[in-house]
């Protein structure tokens, strides 16, 4: 009976690990249009307006070097580089001073033509995009 609950339990682990997006370098590389940005965390939680993200045209670009970029009002908001580690992107943030700073974005969806990542923490938004080009 134990044999049978550990054969069980290990094929529901298989299972439910395959079920998460299949990131890759090569699945993400490319430009992402934000359509969505929320703050789940926040109190309380808000979703950044639909007219101020058509104003702003925010993206995020991902390269096959592994190096992002993110663009709000046609400015560098954010630009580093990032390691894969399942469906975690685990990110370095140059920052204009020279330092570093390390966070982790979570893909919990990645199609071809859409992901959605979410970083964690009281200041973590959740964000939807769509493919807007790929290299």
């Amino acid at each position: 009976m134990i044999k049978q609950s550990l054969l069980l339990f290990a094929v529901l682990l298989m299972f439910l690990t395959s079920c998460g997006p299949n990131v890759s370098v090569s699945t993400l590389t490319g430009k992402w249009k934000y359509i969505k940005i929320e703050h789940p965390n926040a109190s309380p939680p808000d979703t950044v307006k639909k007219a101020e993200l058509d104003q702003a045209v925010p993206y995020i670009q991902f390269t096959p070097e592994m190096k992002y970029l993110i663009v709000w009002e046609n400015k560098f908001l954010s630009h580093g580089s990032f390691t894969l580690n399942g469906k975690n992107l685990n990110v370095t943030e140059k920052l204009p001073d020279g330092k570093t700073r390390d966070f982790v974005f979570t893909v919990s969806e990645l199609t071809d033509s859409k992901i959605v990542f979410e970083s964690s923490g009281p200041d973590g938004s959740k964000v939807t995009a769509l493919r807007a080009s790929k290299f």
